[in-house]
């Protein structure tokens, strides 16, 4: 019986192995020609489809965020039109994300924190990700309504990082468990009549 992964590109092999890779062990740990082995390739082959290291861990990057944002919308498409429940149900699984065992952290966060050239074209990724996330969290909250949906989109966004980074550092028995919970008290203080009135 033939391996599935018999079936990919080469180039497909490699980012698989990468990604694999580059999550569990971090980016510099890993030196090309351990990718090389573990996706079964020539080196020229990957190469011909990665120039660089650089350039292997912008794609990475890329396919991550093609993965994170696949979830996302998988996980909002169960409530739509209703932002309150899609914030809800994102949350809730953001508790369940980082809980796992092979949950080793934001690999944006990862990247940033082992390259902080800002240069890097895999910090171009992580910028773009980031804005991204930040322009879809102002969407939903846009739609409860309330009085200042900046600073509550800003207080969702820094609540998620922190789910992700306690996810990493303090696991399953961490407070990222909470997230739901404490995401609902920001919530529902935004939509309390207070911060509802006109200043």
């Amino acid at each position: 019986m033939n391996d599935p992964a018999d079936k990919l590109s080469a180039r497909d092999r490699i980012l698989a192995a990468a990604n694999d890779l580059f999550y569990r062990e971090g980016i510099r740990a890993i030196g090309i020609d351990t990718v090389i082995e573990r996706a079964g390739v020539a080196k020229m082959s990957l190469y011909r489809a990665f120039p660089s290291k650089d350039d292997l861990i912008a794609a990475f990057l890329e396919m991550r965020d093609r993965m994170y944002w696949e979830w996302w919308d998988s996980v909002v498409a169960r409530h739509p039109g209703e932002p309150r429940r899609q914030l809800r149900a994102l949350f809730e699984a953001v508790a369940k994300r980082t809980s796992g065992p092979q949950y080793r952290g934001c690999p944006f966060v990862n990247m940033s924190v082992e390259f902080p050239d800002h240069a890097h074209p895999g910090r171009h990724v992580v910028a773009s990700h980031m804005e991204e996330l930040r322009r879809r969290l102002s969407v939903l909250v846009e739609g409860l309504g309330v009085a200042q949906p900046k600073p509550l989109t800003d207080q969702l966004m820094l609540l998620l990082e922190g789910a992700y980074s306690a996810g990493n550092t303090m696991g399953a028995d961490g407070p990222s468990a909470s997230v739901a919970a404490c995401a609902e008290i920001i919530i529902n203080a935004h939509l309390s009549p207070v911060l509802s009135r006109p200043a």
